[in-house]
């Protein structure tokens, strides 16, 4: 691939390297979690951590493995930073993000460290492009202490069916209303919109569930507007976890095959909007 020599004279003072012989391989699922301007990057021997926040309330995190990119190299134990997403996509897209069978854009990207910019060297057809992103600090992300030992309830389904639920709820509801329980409706969906309320019921032994694990009966509310970026990764998703901790925070959790069939995941946490009385 021309990119491995495009950018070796400078090679030896990058602290990250990661290159893919297709970029749609990292834009489509930096999409699944494009809902604010910036994003915190953070890379490891085993991947890429991508973070995107809304007001405490809302995190989403990406999770691209090394062993997705054809060329991955750390030489640090960590490695930080924050982009402007939507420029970062707009690069990555440049070439118009071609689908025709055989065309691919190809990405080599680096990162010289602390105070340096993002360069991308992206190829398609033997043209090459560079482009270089300003990097910031990036901040901590929020804790959301979400701990697998606190999950009181616990589904995985086939995402067709949530996308099918998310089609004929109404989304003028200004709240989801989720509830999960050991017992009868198991897993429901509630909006209370301008055209009333409506509710979505899943069977806990129907063939879109794949797993049902609920203790207890819990119903909490979700603001939609915190919950509508999450379709974006629920529409690449084939399967999707959902998980309610003790406190009623959500963890929405989508596995996504990409382009090569290989799989990465999405990650959404969401923090409950009221109490809801248990009838």
């Amino acid at each position: 691939m021309p990119l491995s020599t495009q950018s070796q004279t400078e090679g030896d003072n990058y602290v990250l390297v990661a290159s893919l012989d297709n970029v749609r391989n990292l834009s489509n699922i930096l999409k699944a979690i494009t809902f604010k301007d910036h994003a915190i990057f953070n890379a490891t021997p085993n991947g890429l951590k991508v973070t995107v926040e809304d007001s405490k309330c809302l995190q989403a995190n990406a999770f691209i493995q090394a062993e997705i990119f054809q060329e991955f190299t750390i030489k640090e134990d960590s490695v930080g930073f924050q982009v402007n997403l939507t420029v970062l996509l707009d690069c990555l897209t440049i070439f118009g993000g071609s689908t025709v069978p055989g065309v691919a854009t190809a990405l080599r990207m680096c990162y010289n460290g602390y105070g340096y910019p993002l360069t991308l060297f992206l190829e398609e057809g033997g043209v090459v492009t560079v482009c270089k992103i300003n990097t910031q600090e990036p901040e901590e992300p929020i804790d959301f202490e979400f701990c697998s030992t606190d999950v009181t309830n616990k589904v995985i389904l086939q995402s067709e069916s949530l996308k099918e639920a998310f089609s004929e709820l109404d989304m003028t509801s200004e709240v989801l209303q989720i509830t999960m329980s050991p017992s009868q409706p198991y897993f429901r969906l509630s909006t209370f919109g301008n055209s009333g309320n409506a509710h979505y019921d899943y069977p806990k032994d129907s063939d879109i569930m794949e797993l049902f694990q609920c203790t207890k009966t819990q119903t909490n509310r979700y603001k939609m507007s915190l919950l509508k970026p999450s379709t974006k990764a629920l529409a690449l998703s084939c399967k999707v976890s959902v998980r309610t901790d003790s406190r009623g925070f959500l963890s929405l959790q989508y596995l996504v095959r990409n382009d090569d069939g290989q799989i990465c995941f999405v990650e959404y946490y969401c923090c409950p909007d009221e109490e809801v009385e248990e009838e």
